[in-house]
This record gives structure tokens, C-alpha cells and sequence, in this order.
């Protein structure tokens, strides 16, 4: 009995194998059942979804799939560096254009940028950053116009909108890749040097993140036009708002529905959503009144239309381009939403950690610096290690649009963590500040960047949207190694050539994820079973590579064992989605991060900043797992033989500890080559006048003073002085304690502490109080 049953199952095992290894045999007998069932679960994905879903290109997110990250390539990836005329640019125009703003008046005064600021941003080329030099642009590279736009938006963010929204999803860059050559050759000339003031309206009242279901139609038909009769062309009905640069812009860029019901292009009645270039002093063109978002003085605001015939040759593209709207948006979306806003959020920051650091020197209570208070060293911790992980996202990112990529869920990454992080840092920076930071006037240098920080985590895909569905819905089908091939197969017309497709995709996928299986288990049990740590790196950084890998492969079997149990369901399970997409993201920032290191140099200062961001974020990965874990809808012995595969030793990292946050936080208390390069490309004035400038001088003065008082202290302590604050210094100096210049030094860091810690004057015609 017992050997027939064992013959049995050796037969059985044997049939199996030769099932699995005959591809015919196994098409027919297993996978054909498996394309059933996948079809089943597949959910619904609209047109709209599906080119979005096909925008752009797979980068770095790709490996991060893959379960077993190849550092080598990450590493050879080239260092994004700025070309001399590039770096003529921002030390001469960028640095002039800043020095010419006053954000308080700008938004308090003006309301807009001065009229000799929009003559100088015109004539300069700033509108024509990303334009190639034929057609009268600057041809800079991505890392270009992301280190313009952070180096504006630490002066100001009314003037770094307006730069960036023409080098962003402006007409121009879908002109570039778009455009008929007749549309390249009349409108990039007159962008690049500011003859044409762009915008692009998208947005509209019921239609805002889902952009796609825009109401806004236009009708194919024949009509008159500049004096022709029988002008093919399109009668468009529109009404948007929250455009930016609209109220002051003479071409507008505007996408809509179109239709044909006649049949003047075919036979086809619905031909999707289309882009088209229209100037706005056409008959019909209605611009709004101005939107006024948060006290940014950007231009921004709606405009509508009724029925305004335009010619089938405003369409970008030409006949071409009818129907390719949304294609063209989600392409040029992946490149612009990967430069703009993580360059602003950078550039604010870093302005938050270099007033932050050195006000918390020049700041002193309890007769010690401010900074050196644990409480505050925390935050100064934490917007330092931020700061430095931004910005070594911002240029990698960059990197990879000067490479040819068009990364949409990279793009998504940054764009949603940068400005959360950044948000982070000047919630930190004006609790550093207090009084200072709340206080408005002239020398408040937080106060408008805190109150606009909101712009930029509601535009360009609000953040719950983009953390809840974009990140990990696209990232999960785009950067999985095998799941696009299978959904494209399930989805094949031809049967049979779907079959044989999908049968290819599953056998790699399901080899894929047992060695997923093992390798999660094994990179938990230990580090001596993580390979591929690249040659050279430092000591202090092997660790974090094998703790990257062991989660890379992780991430990967938790995504694989989701959509095979959820299907359908997942795209629906938001806070599962997002937390998945925060470790994807997480494991992208740390990425970002360790390449940066290697590609300074490895510098010794910097480890500090290395070792806080590297650890709070594996921290964040460990418990987004965590939540997970306890979250998601599955059988307790499920859920435990995962956590088992994922923490088989438990969960084992910690946060940042104390020491290492005071070591971070002295790093931005002092000058110091380290500070410089965490800050480094925002703009500094020298000015005496300017409220950063006496910042500087501040901080230099109070450790130059800080000798000098802790002479006066001990000569306290020895009873050599009085001890009186006003008379100590002139005591010390008449008993020989200190020098006539240390005495000098003593009343100008008085002095400029004063004007540091002072905040401004209630504007007259708002005192109400004489």
C-alpha cells in the first residue's frame, strides 16, 4: 500500500515536471486556466488610465522591483554637472534677477512682480530655459533649470512660479516634442524671449485631479475665420481655473474633448482630448478675474470660452495631434513634474536650514545658543537630514531627464515627497523662529514661503492622490518586471498569440517570486547573505545597501502576493496602496541618497547627514511593512507566515538616535564646508541691509564673541566682575580682562543680535492704534 503510494506521487511529480517543462503541454493544461482567472481579477482600466499608465519610462524604479537592486548601475550612472555656460548663467542673470526681488513688496505692495522685473526675466531668457538654442532659447539641461528655479524660489516663489511654469507643462515643451515644424517656428522664437507670455489650462471646475474627465468640448465644423469662409476647424466651449500665469498671458494652452459628429475627419465621433494653442486676444476668449492663492503674488487665475471657432491648425500637432492630448500631457507631465516643484521645495529647505542653523547660534536664552537645547536640536536634526535627501533626489532625478528618461512614477515620487518634506522644514524652521518667524514685515524671510507652502502640495496631482494611487498603481504596473507583459497579453485581441505571450510572462514571474521568497527570508536572517554590495564603498555605508536589497526583495514579494490575492481590489485599497507606495518611495530616496555621497567624494563631514536620512528613512520602510502587516485584509496565518518571510529576526532598526542628531544639528550651527554644500545653491545676499546678510554676520560674530564670553564668564565665576549684564563688558575692558577689539567685537554682536531677533514694525496704515 504504502509503496503504490509512493509510486503515485513520484508519478504525479513527474507528470507535473513534464508539464511545466513542455511549453505546449503547459499552455494548454495550466496557464490557459491562470489567463482565465487573471482576466477575472484584471481591473477596469479606462483610456485615460492606460495612457497614463503608458507615459514615460521605467528608470531606477524598475530595479527597486526587482528585488535584487543592481548598485553598480546605480553607481555608474553619470554625475549630472552644469555646463560652464550654465554656470555663467546662474552666477550672473540668476543671481541679478535675485537681487532684484523684495518678496514683502512683491506681496504685500505690488501684488506682482515689478514691471522691471518681468522686462529683466523676459529679456534674460528666462522663459526660454528648456527652448533649444535654434530657436532662440538657452538649450539648458534639467539639472539647469531645476538649480534656476531652487536658487529663485529661496528669494522668491512669486518669481520662481513664473519662471517655472513656462519651462514646465508650458507650451513649449509640448511644442518641442509635438509641434509641427510651422508651430515650432512661430511660437518658440517668441517664447523664448517673452514676446508670447504662456499658460496651460487643465484644471477646471469639475475636473481637478481627475483631469481626465474634463467637461470642456470642442465640435469639428466649417466656419469663418480672419475674413476665409468654410475654415475647417473647431467650435470650443471651455471653463477653467487656477491657471497660472493666465490673467497676464497672450497664448493660451487649453485641452478639451473633442467630438465629430458630422464626420469631417472620418468616421469616428468621439476623437478624445485634445491640446490646442490659442491666443487669448481671439473673439470669445473670456479671461477671469485673478485668483489670489495664499498671498502668492503669481498670476494666476480662470478663463472660459463659448463656442470660439479655432482653426485645425491651433491643435498641437496639427490633424496629428487630435485625440493625443492626454498622451502628449502624461508624457511631458513625467519630465516637467520631475524639475519644477521638487526644485522649489529644495530651494526652501535649504533656506530653512541655513537661517534655522544660524539663528539658533545668534539666539540665546538662558545664556546659551538656542540650537544647543536638545529639544531644538531634534528639529534642527531633522530639517538638515531632510534637506539632504531632497536635495539628493532633486539631481539624481534631474540626472535622469538629462539621460533621456521621462520617469513618471519617479516624477511622482519626488514631486509628492519633496514638498511634504519640505513642508516639514519650514514647519520646523518657524518653530526654531517663534516670534520671529510669525511675525510679518520686510525682514521675515519664513513667513511667505510657510504661508504658500500648500500651492505646491496641491497642484501638479494633489499629494493624498499621488501618495494614495499614483505611486504604487503606476509604479506596481510599470516598474514590476513581468506585470505589464501579462496585462498586455490578457488584453492581446489574438488569442493565441496572448496565450503564448502570457505563458512566457507567468513562468518568469512565478520563478521570479520564489526566489523572492527565499531571498526575503535570507536577506532577514542576515547580512552575510546579501551580495551585490558595489566594491569600494565605505564601511559605514555596506550596511545600508544590504538593508536596501533585503527590502528591495521584500517589497517585491509583498507586491506580487497583494495583486495575486487582491486583484482587482487593491486599486480600491488606498492606505494599502500607499503605504506600499512609501516604501517604493523610501527605497527611491535612499537610492538618491547613497549616489550622491559617492558622487561628492564621500565627503567625512558629510556622514553625519548620510547616517540620519539613511536611518530614518530604513526606519520608515520597517514600519510602513509593519502597517501593512496589520492592515491588510488577509487570513491571521497569511498575514503571520509574511511578517515571518519579511521580520524573521523582528523588526530590529531605530530611528536616528540622539547622538547622532546632535552631531547633525552642529553641523548647521556653525560654518562650515559641510553646511555650505547642504545649502548650496540658494541665493545669499551680502547687502548689509538684507535681513539674511545680517543673519550671516550674525552668526560669524557670535563665534567669534563666543571666547570672549566665556572669559567674562569665568571672570564672573572667579569674582573678578560684577556680573552685571549692560557694565560687564566696559568693566572687563578697564580691568585688562579683555582688549579694546575683543570689547569692539562684543558691541557689534549686540548689535546685529538685535537686529536678528527684532521683528518688524505693524505697517502704519494698519496700526489702528494712534
Amino acid at each position: 500500500m504504502l509503496l503504490s503510494f509512493i509510486l503515485f506521487m513520484l508519478s504525479l511529480i513527474a507528470i507535473i515536471v513534464v508539464v511545466m517543462v513542455v511549453p505546449f503541454l503547459r499552455r494548454h493544461l495550466f496557464s490557459k486556466w491562470i489567463l482565465k482567472f487573471f482576466r477575472r481579477i484584471l481591473p477596469q482600466i479606462s483610456q485615460t488610465e492606460q495612457e497614463a499608465l503608458d507615459a514615460g519610462t521605467v528608470w531606477w524604479e524598475g530595479e527597486l522591483f526587482s528585488g535584487k537592486p543592481d548598485w553598480h548601475k546605480l553607481l555608474a550612472y553619470p554625475k549630472p554637472v552644469l555646463s560652464p555656460e550654465e554656470s555663467a548663467f546662474l552666477e550672473g542673470p540668476t543671481e541679478q534677477l535675485c537681487a532684484m526681488l523684495d518678496e514683502w513688496r512683491i506681496t504685500h505692495e505690488h501684488y506682482d512682480l515689478p514691471p522691471p522685473v518681468w522686462q529683466f526675466i523676459k529679456e534674460n531668457g528666462f522663459f526660454g530655459l528648456i527652448i533649444p538654442k535654434e530657436y532662440g532659447g538657452c538649450g539648458f539641461s534639467a539639472l539647469a533649470h531645476s538649480e534656476v528655479v531652487m536658487k529663485i524660489s529661496s528669494r522668491s516663489n512669486s518669481a520662481a512660479v513664473t519662471v517655472m511654469v513656462p519651462n514646465s507643462l508650458g507650451p513649449a515643451e509640448l511644442l518641442l516634442h509635438y509641434g509641427t515644424e510651422e508651430q515650432k517656428q512661430h511660437y518658440l522664437p517668441r517664447l523664448a524671449k517673452g514676446i508670447e507670455v504662456p499658460c496651460f489650462a487643465l484644471t477646471g471646475p469639475e475636473a481637478g485631479s481627475d483631469a481626465g474627465a474634463l467637461p470642456d468640448v470642442g465640435i469639428v465644423c466649417r466656419g469663418e475665420f480672419n475674413g476665409q469662409q468654410d475654415v475647417l476647424g473647431m467650435r470650443v466651449t471651455w471653463e477653467k481655473r487656477y491657471i497660472t500665469l493666465g490673467p497676464v498671458a497672450t497664448i493660451l494652452g487649453l485641452a478639451f474633448k473633442l467630438r465629430d459628429p458630422d464626420g469631417l475627419l472620418g468616421s469616428e465621433e468621439e476623437l478624445g482630448i485634445t491640446l490646442a494653442l490659442i491666443p487669448t486676444n481671439t473673439p470669445g476668449v473670456n479671461i477671469g478675474r485673478r485668483h489670489f492663492p495664499l498671498n502668492g503674488a503669481f498670476q494666476n487665475g480662470p478663463n472660459s470660452g463659448k463656442d470660439v471657432f479655432i482653426p485645425m491648425e491651433w491643435v498641437i500637432g496639427g490633424r496629428e495631434g487630435v485625440g493625443n492630448g492626454w498622451k502628449m500631457l502624461m508624457n511631458c507631465l513625467a519630465a516637467g513634474r520631475a524639475i519644477s516643484l521638487p526644485a522649489t521645495s529644495t530651494g526652501a529647505a535649504k533656506l530653512a536650514a541655513r537661517t534655522s542653523g544660524a539663528y539658533g547660534r545668534v539666539r540665546v536664552q538662558f545664556k546659551l545658543p538656542i540650537g544647543y537645547f536638545e529639544g531644538v536640536e531634534e528639529v534642527l536634526a531633522r530639517i538638515a537630514g531632510n534637506t539632504y535627501m531632497m536635495d539628493a533626489a532633486r539631481v539624481m532625478t534631474a540626472g535622469a531627464v538629462d539621460l533621456g528618461e521621462k520617469p513618471s512614477v519617479v516624477s511622482a515620487i519626488v514631486k509628492y515627497h519633496l514638498t511634504e518634506r519640505s513642508r516639514q522644514a519650514i514647519n520646523d524652521a518657524m518653530d526654531v523662529h517663534g516670534g520671529k518667524g510669525i511675525c510679518m514685515g520686510p525682514s521675515n524671510y519664513l513667513a511667505r514661503t510657510y504661508q504658500q507652502i500648500p500651492v505646491g502640495i496641491t497642484v501638479e496631482g494633489a499629494n493624498i492622490l499621488t501618495r494614495n494611487m499614483i505611486i504604487f498603481g503606476q509604479g506596481a504596473i510599470r516598474g514590476h518586471p513581468y506585470v505589464l507583459q501579462e496585462i498586455n497579453a490578457a488584453s492581446d485581441p489574438d488569442k493565441k498569440r496572448g496565450l503564448v505571450s502570457f505563458d512566457q510572462a507567468l513562468i518568469s514571474h512565478i520563478a521570479f517570486s520564489v526566489r523572492n521568497v527565499f531571498r526575503s527570508f535570507l536577506y532577514g536572517v542576515g547580512s552575510r547573505y546579501i551580495k551585490g554590495v558595489p566594491e569600494g564603498v565605505l564601511s559605514d555605508t555596506v550596511g545600508y545597501y544590504q538593508q536596501l536589497t533585503r527590502f528591495s526583495a521584500a517589497f517585491a514579494l509583498f507586491t506580487d502576493i497583494a495583486m495575486l490575492k487582491l486583484g482587482g481590489a487593491l486599486k480600491r485599497k488606498e492606505r494599502l496602496s500607499a503605504r506600499l507606495g512609501d516604501i517604493l518611495s523610501m527605497l527611491y530616496l535612499c537610492s538618491a541618497t547613497l549616489k550622491r555621497f559617492e558622487d561628492d567624494g564621500r565627503p567625512a563631514a558629510d556622514l553625519p547627514l548620510l547616517h540620519w536620512s539613511m536611518q530614518d528613512a530604513l526606519y520608515r520602510i520597517q514600519q510602513a511593512f509593519d502597517e501593512l502587516l496589520r492592515n491588510v485584509p488577509w487570513h491571521f496565518l497569511m498575514r503571520a507566515g509574511m511578517r515571518l518571510l519579511i521580520f524573521p529576526l523582528g523588526r530590529r532598526l531605530a530611528p536616528p538616535s540622539d547622538t547622532l542628531s546632535h552631531s547633525v544639528a552642529r553641523l548647521i550651527l556653525a560654518p562650515g564646508e559641510a553646511r555650505d554644500r547642504l545649502t548650496a545653491g540658494i541665493y545669499v545676499p551680502t547687502a548689509d541691509s538684507e535681513p539674511l546678510a545680517q543673519l550671516e554676520q550674525a552668526l560669524e560674530c557670535a563665534i567669534a564673541c563666543e571666547v570672549i564670553e566665556n572669559k567674562l564668564g569665568d571672570a564672573v565665576k572667579a569674582g573678578h566682575l560684577t556680573g552685571q549684564n549692560d557694565a560687564k563688558a566696559a568693566e572687563a575692558l578697564t580691568r585688562g580682562i579683555i582688549t579694546s577689539e575683543e570689547a569692539a567685537l562684543l558691541e557689534k554682536m549686540k548689535v546685529l543680535r538685535r537686529q536678528v531677533i527684532m521683528v518688524d514694525d505693524f505697517p502704519p496704515n494698519l496700526r489702528g492704534c494712534e
